[in-house]
């Protein structure tokens, strides 16, 4: 057996730089930090540390540095593709103690905080200043902008304002080898190439991030929110094409179909959908009122021309969030069909969500699982949630054949395997599928230029044998 490069001296180390109170290093204690959000990749971390500074971090890198060992950083263990998930041989470095919010300039609409912030506690801060933070991940009430920032995560509003990397303006962070560098700037990069753009994204593989300077938004003086019910995915789907045909861009355009409305409307979460349809779709237009008011009569018709059965407006807040309320909470809902829930992450065009959707089915009746849809239709970002039981082998065997079948179907009709949940080590044998060795070489040589021996988060992202030059690390599978 390879001995472990996670020795007790480090554990010494490790405490005297945080305190012995934020070291994990007993088996019991590491059970919590085996997975992130997805059930079907598991790993004991060799420990956990959890810092609270900057110094810290720099403290902690700069000692695995000098003894060779891997290190993943962590943030609320949102993630849906194994990114935050450690091996027996690595240090995982929790983050979610670095979470406050340390200046906000309202002028300048600009925030610096700490990566361990959640997502939706920075809007809540800034709102009194009639400001908020536009990136919304699902998990928002739990997910962690430092997260955000490594996935470059979306969400509904994603459609309309972008993705993370939009909302990014300066970072603070610490490379593998402890020392520490600024990327970009107040206004966004002065010159040169796009580092901050780079980094985010960029999954953990180029080092920790300490300080996130964001861009913050005015609240839309006016916004509007419609749920429109059909008896037919393909016509819903066809809906979302009519929209953005008719060069409306929705601040969002979320559809849930018949298993994921049934799975909400049966929860604490009930949102008042309608059961017996096929599909639903939630629009949401911002801005000026009278250009809100003009755009969703013309949203109302091109859903109605579509085949939907109904089409209900909500303008109060109230009203609004209960609308939004069975959306957000899907993921949770899922929750009591089975103990688990592998949530999939895959993009198309618009166009092909017809007969993607229709492949879908097929994949699932042949597999005899459970699978609801609840995705960012707008721009094809599609979110197939398998609902299992991981303790049964051959139903997780199915699983994994059918997830490696959706992403293959997704693909085929001219998709990607990632919209927002990143590559992580679920996805990596599938990244030869639409990157030659020459451009994964590439990718592997940018991270080489942040991390030369590799040892932040090994084993995600990019596949060694796909590249025709590569060297092992410590920890790399």
């Amino acid at each position: 057996m390879k001995p472990s490069l996670v020795k007790p001296s480090l554990v010494a180390a490790l405490e005297r730089i945080v305190g012995p109170r934020w070291i994990r290093h007993r088996r019991a204690e590491l059970k919590t930090y085996t997975m992130d959000g997805l059930p079907t990749r598991e790993s004991f971390p060799g420990l956990v540390v959890m810092p609270a500074s900057s110094a810290e971090i720099r403290d902690i890198l700069r000692l695995l540095h000098l003894v060779g060992v891997p290190f993943v950083a962590r943030g609320a263990g949102t993630g849906l593709s194994g990114g935050a998930v450690a091996d027996p041989d690595a240090v995982l470095i929790a983050l979610t103690r670095m979470n406050r919010i340390l200046t906000v300039d309202p002028v300048l609409r600009r925030a610096v905080l700490q990566p361990g912030v959640v997502n939706a506690r920075l809007s809540e801060a800034v709102a009194p200043l009639g400001l908020h933070y536009v990136p919304d991940p699902s998990s928002q009430a739990a997910c962690t902008v430092g997260g955000n920032v490594a996935e470059n995560a979306g969400g509904p509003h994603c459609l309309k304002y972008g993705v993370t990397t939009n909302h990014i303006v300066q970072l603070e962070v610490v490379l593998p080898d402890a020392s520490v560098v600024q990327l970009g700037s107040l206004q966004g990069d002065p010159w040169g190439p796009d580092l901050v753009g780079l980094f985010v994204g960029s999954e953990g593989m180029f080092g920790i991030v300490t300080e996130i300077t964001v861009r913050l938004e005015p609240v839309p003086p006016s916004v509007r929110t419609m749920l429109a019910d059909f008896p037919t995915v393909r016509g819903a789907s066809e809906a979302v094409s009519g929209v953005i045909a008719a060069g409306i861009v929705p601040a969002a355009l979320e559809m849930m179909d018949r298993a994921c409305v049934a799975a909400v409307e049966a929860s604490i979460y009930a949102a008042g959908y309608p059961t017996d349809a096929a599909a639903v779709l939630l629009v949401e237009l911002d801005g000026q009122p009278d250009a809100v008011d003009g755009e969703a009569a013309t949203v109302e018709s091109i859903l109605r021309q579509a085949g939907a059965r109904q089409v209900r407006s909500a303008t109060s807040p109230a009203d609004r969030a209960r609308l939004w309320q069975g959306r957000k909470k899907a993921f949770g809902a899922m929750g009591r069909i089975a103990p688990d829930l592998a949530v999939q992450d895959a993009v198309v065009p618009r166009s092909a969500l017809p007969d993607v959707m229709d492949r879908i089915e097929e994949i699932r009746t042949r597999h005899r699982l459970s699978i609801s849809n609840v995705f960012h239709a707008g721009d094809g970002n599609l979110h197939p949630n398998i609902s299992f039981d991981r303790r049964d082998p051959d139903v997780t065997h199915r699983v994994h054949l059918a997830c490696r079948e959706i992403m293959a179907a997704c693909v085929a009709a001219g998709g990607s395997i990632t919209g927002e949940h990143g590559v992580g080590s679920d996805k990596i044998d599938y990244m030869p599928w639409i990157f030659d060795p020459e451009t994964l070489g590439a990718m592997r040589a940018v991270r080489c230029a942040f991390d030369p021996a590799e040892r932040s988060n090994p084993g995600k992202v990019v596949p060694l044998h796909a590249c025709r030059e590569w060297r092992a690390a410590p920890g790399v599978r």
